[in-house]
């Protein structure tokens, strides 16, 4: 008799709260004029239509089918930069995520906050780590970490998905820790795993409570979906505070290396925040220094597979300037003369949008009026990012991946030409350092190898999964261009294998 009366309890209360968002939503839609919708179900709208996976093909198709601007989706850059760009200051806020951010994140993930004094404080410190201005910290991390990764590639070609992502974690540990990652660590592959998680429960449709925020104001004990949401938050807590902890041992042993994270526990930032936000800051530059960087090289050689005209045309200026016979490899000070190479680094952030299909929602924070449509505060946009890259409009032959769209004098302007780092002043705070470390990964990899189909198992680049559980995203024949450039590999990479700190 009690369960009953609970779940009655909690039916009513769920109805009513629903109830009084549609109400809104019917006023809401009688006082402005809003863009073509797309068709849903009452109530629930299109949150059960949005894939759980491969959410760029879908929205791809309704960007064709609607417009430049649907409900929620901005399917043209003239839009999203008239909006994000132009607009910042309205248009770059976030919609509330009671399960992700509120939950999971403690309302600590600075990709989830609000545009609000606590983002301003927490995008500062991350800006000043990994801003142009630190690019001299990173480059002999991503030098030496790149020779790991050549290394990897030649005795371990079967793992090389999991070289790119020790390759970029490495890198930012390095920065920030002061410690480098190697081949399978447990703890780079847990924090994966947290990274994952995150994806997973982010992805439209997954929480309905994200979809209706209302519904977060239900009594805690019967919010159904809380105790998952907690023990995701501790798992990720917990490979956050390991590292945290590490680091402030060492700290007190005096045995600290010289790193962000020693500076950042000194600040007066550091001393307002709660132990989440501290944890938070930490494990965003972790993320963001990891997963990015790991799946744009792994799209880059899908399309050295599948489209391999473009390789031989990189190859040329890659033997042009290191030499035809594997003489070295390529070098930071090599890239005013490799500018194919910064054009293959950014057709790879266009080509194919990782992560972030769909682009990623932002709220309006203030009523505006754009081209005859009349949107209220609380609008929910988001930039079409797969639409966007893959739009005929927009570029020629858009599924080929073709380089010398970008080899137009604007080669080392890594923003400009795609959304692959996001618009406005939520554009990703770290996208020169990812863009640095992908460049110096791939001028060496496709100097030094061959990436070819493995028969029988052609890649889809249309259905290439973001998240992979420790897996191969696709099947892919890794070898040595020749014996010259396997010795060159053994030659010059060995010793970046040995260095431990």
């Amino acid at each position: 008799m009690a369960s009953q009366q609970l779940i009655l309890a909690v039916s009513t209360i769920a109805i009513l709260l629903v109830a009084r968002w549609l109400s809104q939503s019917i006023r809401r839609r009688k006082t402005y004029k809003l863009p073509p919708q797309v068709p849903g179900i009452p109530i629930f709208g299109n949150t059960f239509q949005v894939p759980a996976l491969q959410q760029g093909p879908w929205a791809k198709k309704l960007a064709e089918k609607y417009g430049e601007i649907t409900w929620v989706f901005l399917n043209s850059s003239r839009v999203v930069t008239d909006l994000m760009e132009r607009r910042a200051a309205i248009y770059n806020s976030r919609p509330p995520f009671p399960m992700t951010q509120g939950i999971m994140s403690q309302n600590s993930r600075i990709v989830l906050m609000p545009y609000n004094e606590q983002w301003r404080t927490v995008r500062k410190i991350m800006h000043q780590i990994l801003s142009a201005r630190a690019l001299d910290v990173f480059m002999p991390f991503q030098d030496l970490e790149s020779k790991n990764l050549c290394w990897d590639y030649l005795e371990t070609p079967d793992r090389w998905w999991s070289a790119n992502g020790r390759y970029a974690n490495s890198v930012i540990m390095s920065v920030v820790f002061g410690k480098r990652s190697s081949l399978d660590d447990p703890e780079v592959v847990e924090l994966f795993d947290t990274v994952e998680m995150f994806l997973e429960n982010q992805q439209p449709g997954a929480n309905l409570v994200d979809a209706f925020p209302v519904l977060d104001k239900l009594p805690k004990f019967l919010q159904w979906w809380r105790p998952k949401g907690m023990k995701i938050f501790e798992k990720t807590a917990h490979v956050y505070r390991r590292e945290v902890q590490k680091l402030e041992e060492k700290i007190k042993q005096g045995t600290e290396r010289r790193c962000f994270g020693t500076d950042f526990l000194q600040t007066k930032e550091v001393k307002t925040m709660s132990e989440n936000q501290k944890l938070f800051v930490f494990g965003t530059l972790m993320e963001a220094g990891s997963d990015t960087s790991r799946v744009t090289i792994g799209q880059i050689i899908a399309g050295a597979v599948t489209s391999p005209d473009w390789v031989e045309r990189a190859r040329a200026q890659l033997d042009e300037v290191c030499g035809h016979n594997a003489e070295r490899l390529p070098q930071w000070e090599d890239r005013p003369r490799l500018k194919y190479i910064s054009a293959v680094v950014k057709e790879g952030f266009r080509w194919r949008p990782n992560i972030a299909e769909i682009g990623a929602p932002t709220m309006l924070i203030k009523d505006d009026e754009y081209e005859g449509y009349r949107f209220p505060a609380g609008t929910v946009f988001t930039w079409n990012a797969w639409a966007l890259a893959l739009n005929p409009d927009e570029y020629e032959e858009p599924e080929r991946f073709w380089p010398e769209r970008f080899l137009n004098g604007e080669e080392e302007n890594a923003l400009k030409g795609h959304w692959g780092f996001g618009p406005g002043r939520r554009v990703c705070v770290g996208w020169k350092v990812g863009e640095m470390n992908v460049w110096i990964a791939i001028a060496r990899l496709l100097y030094c190898f061959d990436f070819k189909a493995v028969p029988g198992k052609p890649i889809d680049t249309m259905t290439i999964p973001q998240i992979t559980k420790n897996k191969a995203p696709f099947d892919v024949q890794v070898t040595p261009r020749s014996a010259k450039h396997a010795a060159l590999v053994r030659r010059d990479c060995e010793e970046a294998v040995k260095t431990q700190y």
